[in-house]
């Protein structure tokens, strides 16, 4: 199973094809060859490095929430 983990592109090096991308706030460079219409300020789902879809600003705030959510959940039970 793969995951793609959505972020927002904070900026965007056109001439070289990546972007920094924030994750909650840690940033990565991301190769935005595969999701070329993405703008600063979009979200994209990312995996491996690359993004692979630009997102809908709602549907991925409620993804993260539910990774805060499922994460969470995760620590309780460890207690």
């Amino acid at each position: 199973m793969c995951l793609g983990i959505p972020g927002k592109v904070v900026s965007l090096d056109r001439e070289s094809d990546v972007a920094e991308v924030d994750f909650g706030g840690v940033k990565r460079t991301v190769s935005m060859h595969l999701c070329p219409e993405a703008e600063v300020g979009d979200y994209v789902l990312v995996h491996v490095g690359f993004a692979i879809q630009k997102l809908e600003e709602e549907d991925a705030l409620v993804t993260l929430e539910l990774f805060k959510e499922i994460g969470e959940k995760i620590l309780e039970s460890e207690i």
